[in-house]
């Protein structure tokens, strides 16, 4: 049964740490491929000003390009409404053709699955699909160990725990390196960061 993974975020822009944890997931879960999502509206991210769209979606291509099974999707881009995931799961579904829901494989981080009872629908989601969790040795390690055998239980829910090898790299720290005229190297791929410049990006 072919295993796909969704990996979603803003991705603004998109950086070695989104690229890693895609890769780690892909090796560690078994997922024949990964698909990369950038999102129109978060709902945790609503007061935030973000780059365009079709900024965000040039950047994750050239970012995954040269990665066998990772790909990119624009399907939450050429949505005017908030970028639920529920939704998204739903649609990829379909979009991917797949008999059963349990072979979708949501990737997300430490932070965010520990949130995840208090997401839109995440009951269906638990219910209907599969996670793998990015995690750190010694972040957090106990409180997500019980986070996933309580989820496990409760929805009988397919938890991946995956060991997220490349370092922390944040969104953020990136955009204040290039607000002070900092090299990006090693923070994200050396594509993106000539589309940065080329772009006038941040």
């Amino acid at each position: 049964m072919k295993r796909i993974g969704i990996l979603g975020g803003t991705f603004d822009p998109i950086h070695n740490g989104h690229i890693g944890l895609a890769e780690d997931a892909m090796e560690q879960a078994g997922l024949a491929k990964v698909i990369l999502i950038p999102a129109r509206l978060q709902p945790f991210k609503l007061d935030k000003q973000i780059t365009e769209g079709n900024y965000r979606l040039e950047m994750a291509k050239l970012a995954t390009a040269p990665i066998k099974g990772l790909e990119v999707s624009d399907y939450e881009l050429r949505h005017d409404s908030i970028s639920y995931t529920y939704k998204t799961l739903r649609a990829m579904v379909l979009e991917e053709g797949l008999e059963k829901k349990s072979c979708l494989y949501f990737i997300t981080g430490t932070d965010a699955f520990l949130k995840v009872s208090t997401w839109k629908h995440a009951e269906e989601m638990l219910r209907n699909y599969s996670f793998a969790v990015g995690s750190r040795p010694g972040y957090r390690d106990a409180e997500l160990d019980q986070c996933i055998e309580r989820l496990k239980t409760v929805y009988n829910t397919d938890i991946v725990k995956i060991e997220n090898r490349k370092r922390d790299i944040s969104a953020t720290e990136i955009r204040h390196r290039l607000e002070g005229g900092k090299s990006l190297s090693g923070l994200v791929p050396e594509a993106v960061e000539r589309y940065i410049e080329e772009h006038g990006l941040y």
